[in-house]
């Protein structure tokens, strides 16, 4: 299914107790150019976030915003620094001159531990791997409604870039049916032109077969067109291939461009040039939106 690379999915999930929120959008690029936007304490998830990125898409620039809360998830471990307390108590023997029964006495243990620094509360060590698979979830879900909101635009591009493919081959198959009338007619416009300028003198015939001979070979577009009906067949296939076809689509437009130039600098017919106004018109419009497809 052809993609756009215009898109935007969001996901919000709470997973072991952190509130993870995940966008995902994008816009037209030539190459996939992925940005991540988070808290810098989850940088160590970027790699494996761009990874989950790259398997979804392969063109555009994709700008991933995540937001985590959480307070749900933060545990704090305290720990007595022994030898620090040990070190206050060897001063207040020293200070006072205390025995270590005497001390005991005096201070409480609750006094020991109001002393600076002796109590250390920390956050515990998160597990990466957990917090990374967390955010990849989160992120698989926002991609899901990303990727569908890129295959609903892409099937619109397709159907309107196929309809146009559809009046293209109208249009050339009326090239092909005019082309020939027109010889005919300079054969016709040239032996009049002779009778009126040799109007006593009996007429070379073959002289007039060898010009329009020379007539049919400067305008002949049947090269050009069944080229250009080779190249419409070959965009239809790739609109139905299901795979990412954005520049193979941006190149073959080029050619139908190419042989659209070329018909229309060889007629001399003012009705097949109206056709090739058309046609090009088509074209145009079929280039730009090839450059909204991945």
């Amino acid at each position: 299914m052809v993609k756009s690379m215009t898109g935007y999915g969001r996901a919000r999930e709470t997973r072991n107790g952190r509130d993870i929120t995940v966008e995902v959008r994008s816009v037209n690029n030539r190459y996939l150019d992925c940005s991540v936007k988070m808290p810098r304490a989850y940088g160590f998830a970027e790699d494996a976030i761009k990874a989950l990125v790259q398997k979804r898409t392969s063109r555009g620039k994709v700008d991933v915003f995540i937001s985590v809360d959480a307070k749900g998830a933060e545990e704090t471990v305290v720990a007595v620094n022994e030898p620090l307390a040990r070190s206050y108590i060897a001063a207040l023997r020293q200070l006072y001159g205390l025995s270590d029964g005497m001390l005991r006495k005096k201070y409480a243990v609750t006094d020991l531990a109001r002393l600076p620094d002796v109590l250390q509360v920390t956050k515990a060590e998160e597990d990466l791997e957990t917090v990374t698979a967390d955010l990849c979830a989160v992120l698989e879900e926002a991609l899901t409604a990303y990727t569908s909101m890129r295959e609903t635009e892409g099937e619109k591009l397709a159907q309107d870039i196929l309809g146009r493919l559809d009046t293209i081959e109208a249009l050339t198959a009326k090239v092909e049916q005019r082309s020939p009338q027109t010889v005919a007619e300079y054969r016709e416009k040239l032996l009049a032109r002779m009778q009126e300028v040799l109007q006593s003198t009996a007429i070379d015939e073959s002289r007039i077969l060898t010009e329009a001979a020379i007539f049919a070979d400067k305008v002949a577009v049947d090269e050009e067109t069944v080229r250009l009906r080779s190249h419409l067949s070959q965009l239809r296939a790739m609109l139905c291939s299901g795979e990412p076809v954005g520049r193979k689509l941006d190149f073959l437009i080029q050619e139908v461009n190419r042989e659209s130039n070329t018909i229309g600098s060889k007629c001399t017919d003012l009705e097949i040039a109206q056709w090739v106004v058309d046609l090009k018109a088509e074209v145009e419009k079929i280039r730009e939106q090839v450059q909204n497809i991945e």
